[in-house]
């Protein structure tokens, strides 16, 4: 899967400006909620958790332009129900970011 290593850091550019250190620090805290999210989702043993973690990460993704992202988290709500194997990848593009 194909990730566009900008998208994010324009998205940030965009909202913020041209400042290094704020986009940096937006950068970062996107990255420890999408893993928060992710570790929802790895912990999630009931269907509606699994949905609920699925939501708020499509809805982080969607808010930072990570769409590739936001996408597999939308195949995760349409799973569902726990999905390692959606985990695995959800955690490689996470990883990736």
């Amino acid at each position: 899967m194909a990730y566009d290593p900008g998208a994010i850091e324009a998205t940030l550019a965009a909202a913020v400006g041209d400042d290094p250190a704020l986009i940096a620090e937006l950068r970062y805290a996107f990255l420890e909620s999408a893993g928060a999210a992710v570790l929802s989702l790895e912990q999630a043993t009931a269907a509606d958790a699994w949905v609920a973690a699925a939501w708020r990460l499509k809805g982080l993704a969607a808010s930072f332009g990570a769409v590739r992202l936001a996408a597999l988290a939308g195949e995760a709500i349409a799973a569902g129900a726990p999905d390692p194997g959606l985990t695995v990848k959800l955690k490689r593009m996470v990883a990736r970011l």
